[in-house]
């Protein structure tokens, strides 16, 4: 063929290569037009065929039991929550709010409560929920002493059904935190199956678990991640509008911010401090030094018995009380939180409406060394050659342990040792697992409890009630979650008196003063109270929920879940009236036009080359 019909030809060609291209390029424009910002849903469902919906949230901290009766960190209260339901909630300004129960009444007595239910709720394996289910939990609860949630089921003799949806809370006195009860409802047909004595000991939850919350626990690997999926049979109705939550366990904060920043993950809590003004910099995120109803301390063992194996002289109040006077707590909060915190004093904290205590100037216990070492030689611990002995003459040596997920835990623990060590003290600080921290406290010999560790770094959680933390370190709650292991007859009788008190004005003079005792006998040092540091992505998604609103957490705060029930997409903007489809688009079109003109002029360029040289 001559050489000026293959060039035609090949011109031919790709003239109508360019001109498809061109089509191609024009429809892929128009049909965004067409499903673009003016046609976007603002319900935000994914349809069957579509990909999950999907949010990733970063933690440092795990899950460390999935049975909610073992477990006790933050994460594991998280999951139980998103995946149960309580009878009443907590609304984003903790007030009770309705969950399982829609409405409820006391007799003038205080001492019997009627409970109404929601109609037509399902277990997320298809069983209707019933009252039935209520009366079972609380009377398992009751029945088996798990102590796990014994706190809060203490004063009630029997849970009665009165029929389907009714069931009635039978109390021996008036109970003051009845609504503000942390007791996730279980299922009967799957929980009666499984013995008592193991639901609180070695009971293996494996996932899919069956609760009536938003969320069902679906996948879990030890540190690594915890899948859950939407609830489909939810009670409110179109939520979630997510489908899937993995909540992504990171052994390193500073990953985890990097994460973040890249887009791998859509929030993220324990953010290091020195990062947290440069994520709120970051365009399409925001930063949140959120305010807790939590408290770091220093844990020490106290059980006054022979089985203890804590050192003996932390038995002795004015030991402890002195130890207290070597914790310089604002350097703590300036060197382990990077100032995003406030310097400790109660059990009760600033966040419990209502019952903050906070000792007088008179009570306070400072931070003075000098201090200290003068308690100790007043107390009988003297200082000999440079080391502080016991009242048998032999240098003490006391164990304090750091958590090795917790990077502040770490640097408080330094801290704490230097300022111990300068009292003549021995100290053997270590960084554990927490895992291994709790086998300590919970250790038994011969059949005995006998808590192994001396002193180590933690912290607590609270909730809207003072309840809760009071029970906490009743004498009834040594080898469960009293982890100082400590035992005061005033203040468990005060606990069993305010826990019946209804009034607020008459109950917070014994609240008080059962903060002023813990205060005076220091069976934990009450350190700071942190901040939650979180981060989250606001340009991709919408309906970040603080609680309590504009202070508080927007997730793992255990109580309220309204985040994940709330979160969807962030729409894309609409148009303003009047502006057709936007200069963006016409833009869009000229740059596609465009585009095709030029690999058209290439294209021709580069089959003429080809012509020529044949």
């Amino acid at each position: 063929m001559h050489v000026a019909t293959v060039c035609a030809a090949a011109r031919r060609r790709l003239r109508a290569l360019a001109a498809l291209l061109t089509a191609a390029l024009l429809i892929a424009v128009c049909a965004g037009l067409a499903c673009g910002p003016a046609g976007a849903s603002s319900t935000l469902q994914p349809s069957a065929s579509a990909a999950p919906l999907t949010a990733h949230f970063g933690t440092t901290a795990d899950a460390d039991d999935l049975n909610p009766f073992l477990g006790w960190s933050g994460t594991s209260y998280e999951v139980f929550h998103l995946n149960y339901d309580f009878l009443v909630g907590y609304g984003t300004d903790l007030s009770p709010r309705p969950e399982l129960a829609t409405s409820w009444e006391v007799t003038p007595d205080g001492k019997t409560w009627t409970f109404h239910l929601r109609r037509g709720v399902l277990w997320q394996d298809g069983e209707p929920f019933t009252a039935d289910d209520v009366a079972f939990t609380f009377n398992y609860i009751i029945d088996n002493d798990l102590t796990a949630f014994a706190g809060y089921t203490h004063d009630i003799e029997r849970a009665v059904v009165v029929d389907t949806s009714t069931v009635e809370l039978r109390c021996a006195r008036p109970k003051a935190n009845m609504l503000r009860l942390w007791v996730p409802i279980l299922p009967e047909h799957i929980w009666s199956s499984v013995p008592g004595g193991r639901a609180g000991t070695d009971y293996v939850v494996k996932p899919p678990i069956i609760g009536t919350g938003p969320f069902q626990t679906v996948e879990a690997e030890k540190g690594r991640y915890i899948k859950l999926v939407k609830n489909p049979r939810y009670w409110v109705s179109g939520r979630p509008y997510i489908d899937e939550l993995v909540l992504e366990i990171y052994q390193n904060a500073d990953t985890m911010a990097q994460d973040l920043r890249t887009g791998v993950l859509d929030y993220a809590q324990g953010i290091p401090a020195a990062q947290l003004q440069a994520l709120d910099a970051v365009p399409g995120l925001t930063a949140n030094a959120a305010d807790l109803r939590y408290f770091d301390d220093i844990a020490i063992n106290c059980y006054d018995s022979p089985h203890s194996q804590g050192h003996p002289a932390l038995r002795d109040p004015a030991f402890r009380r002195a130890l207290a006077w070597a914790v310089d707590k604002q350097r703590i909060v300036a060197l382990s939180y990077g100032g995003y915190a406030l310097p400790g004093k109660s059990l009760i904290t600033p966040g419990v409406p209502g019952y903050f205590w906070t000792p007088s100037s008179e009570q306070e216990i400072g931070f003075d060394l000098a201090e200290a070492a003068r308690r100790l030689d007043e107390a009988g611990y003297p200082l000999v050659g440079g080391a502080r002995l016991d009242k048998e003459g032999e240098p003490i040596t006391l164990r304090l342990w750091a958590r090795s997920d917790d990077a502040p835990s770490q640097t408080t623990a330094k801290l704490v040792a230097g300022w111990l060590t300068s009292l003549g003290l021995r100290i053997d600080l270590q960084t554990l697992d927490p895992g291994a921290i709790s086998d300590a406290l919970y250790s038994y010999r011969d059949g005995e409890y006998a808590p192994d560790y001396d002193l180590y770094t933690w912290g607590w959680g609270e909730y809207v009630d003072p309840d809760f933390i009071l029970n906490v370190f009743t004498s009834a709650q040594i080898g469960g979650w009293n982890d100082g292991c400590w035992s005061n007859a005033e203040y468990d009788r005060l606990y069993r008196q305010q826990a019946r008190t209804i009034d607020p004005a008459d109950r917070k003079p014994l609240v008080d003063r059962m903060a002023q005792i813990f205060y005076e006998e220091v069976p934990l040092i009450v350190t700071d109270y942190e901040q939650q540091l979180e981060a989250y992505n606001i340009a991709r998604w919408e309906g970040w929920t603080q609680a309590p609103q504009r202070t508080g957490p927007v997730a793992f705060v255990n109580d309220n879940i309204d985040t994940y029930v709330n979160l969807r997409p962030r729409p894309a903007p609409k148009p303003q009236e009047g502006e057709g489809v936007g200069t963006g688009v016409y833009v869009g079109v000229a740059v596609a036009v465009l585009a095709a003109a030029v690999v058209t002029v290439l294209l021709m360029r580069r089959s003429r080359g080809r012509a020529l040289e044949e």
